[in-house]
């Protein structure tokens, strides 16, 4: 996956990619639309109105982070199994468009958690049969810019949302400390356009990749996807035991003075450069490989918690979270991309997806559940304060990057095409 040969390093150009990476990333601009002005507000929704304790919001989505898991690693399977993605990925962008109206409803935090893992199910049916179809919709030398721009279409929908949530909070409650309810469910309401937006994208635009060779009822057996992408999975396992939800970023920002505005205006601002660097970082990702961005993306990962944990006023923490863009633009798209690299075998790329998805996701359970205890603790232990899980998270970073350029196996990537 380091280095390409000769004859591939070619300079594939956005209108190269085919209509499915297209079809794709309208769909992913569409729901990040939607569910960024929901989700980045929720767990102030949760702190500010329902008066829940950090620890609490660190289960809640824990558990949404685990359950779409459980499901991703199925779906990816299946996936392989049916031969086909698209239509699994589109039942799965409806289960998320059509729990969207019930968040309006919720008034308890059993609620909110009920709503927000239905929802989190949708992306677990979906997410490892849309990456898989987009690895097989391109060659090997487009597959870094493919990743790219579908990260950069779905960041760009989530800056787009985030401007809307900040415009209705503006209207409706200017330079409030505290998100209100109604607020809230305002917001809501908005986000069902987009989402129906979305799943209409994908049914219409999108088509099924026919599978090259013999077609094969794949197994359910992770050693059928190879020693290095068990090695890949355990470094970026360790790594995202110190990931956890970013609902915690949102947090200490109001922790450290920002207001509601304000936090909408660093997530969008997150966003733009999140979207700005993914498509060329996936495009460079071709040319000097994977391994690279990703070793640059989580050393910029590290540097951005550490940052947090000693931040003293909302300011700090809005420069901080710009640069978490970097670490997503250069690392989030391109760590996709190398697991097609890994597993070059079009009728395992599903179950291989699946498991990231899932490895990733069960272990947020963990790191958010851990974030939110090392905060304000329970019971009658009251924690380590507010930096403790970001100087957890941002030493767990280091240990991993150290594995992802010592321990990880170069292997080049696969000529085969996609």
């Amino acid at each position: 996956m380091e280095n390409l040969p000769e004859e591939k390093k070619s300079n594939p150009k956005l209108r190269d990619l085919p209509r499915n990476v297209w079809a794709v990333s309208a769909t992913s601009f569409f729901m990040d639309v939607s569910s960024e002005m929901v989700i980045n507000i929720l767990p102030l929704f949760l702190a500010n109105d329902l008066g829940i304790p950090t620890s609490v919001i660190g289960v809640i989505e824990g558990i949404a982070q685990s359950t779409a898991s459980i499901v991703n690693i199925f779906s990816g399977w299946l996936s392989d199994k049916l031969h086909g993605r698209k239509w699994i990925a589109v039942s799965g962008y409806a289960l998320s468009m059509l729990s969207k109206p019930f968040f309006y409803i919720a008034n308890t935090w059993e609620l909110v958690a009920g709503v927000r893992w239905i929802d989190r199910v949708g992306k677990g049916i979906r997410t490892a049969p849309r990456d898989a179809l987009v690895a097989e919709s391109v060659d090997v030398e487009k597959r870094g810019l493919a990743f790219g721009f579908s990260r950069a279409a779905d960041t760009a929908g989530a800056m787009v949302g985030l401007l809307i949530a900040l415009g209705a909070v503006w209207l409706a409650q200017q330079n409030s400390m505290l998100l209100s309810a109604n607020t809230f469910r305002t917001i809501v309401l908005i986000s069902i356009v987009p989402a129906v937006l979305a799943v209409l994208s994908l049914a219409l635009g999108a088509k099924d990749v026919p599978v090259k060779g013999e077609r094969t009822a794949p197994k359910f057996a992770f050693k059928s996807l190879g020693k290095n992408f068990m090695i890949f999975m355990f470094i970026v396992g360790l790594f995202e035991l110190g990931n956890s939800s970013d609902a915690f970023l949102v947090l200490r920002a109001q922790d450290r003075g920002m207001d509601v505005v304000g936090i909408l205006a660093m997530l969008a601002s997150f966003n733009l450069i999140y979207a700005l660097l993914s498509t060329p970082a996936g495009k460079l990702s071709d040319k000097i490989g994977r391994r690279k961005l990703i070793i640059g993306g989580w050393l910029m990962y590290a540097v951005v918690y550490l940052g947090f944990a000693v931040a003293q006023t909302g300011w700090h923490i809005f420069v901080f979270y710009i640069l978490y863009g970097v670490y997503y633009g250069l690392a989030y798209g391109t760590t996709k991309a190398m697991i097609a690299d890994l597993v070059p075998d079009q009728q395992l790329r599903g179950t291989a997806y699946g498991t990231y998805s899932a490895a990733i996701g069960i272990i947020d359970f963990p790191a958010s559940l851990i974030a939110g205890l090392l905060w304000q603790g329970a019971g009658s232990w009251s924690g380590f304060g507010a930096a403790a899980p970001f100087l957890f998270g941002g030493s767990i970073a280091l240990i991993s990057t150290l594995l992802m350029a010592f321990v990880m196996p170069k292997t080049p990537a696969t000529s085969a095409s996609a």
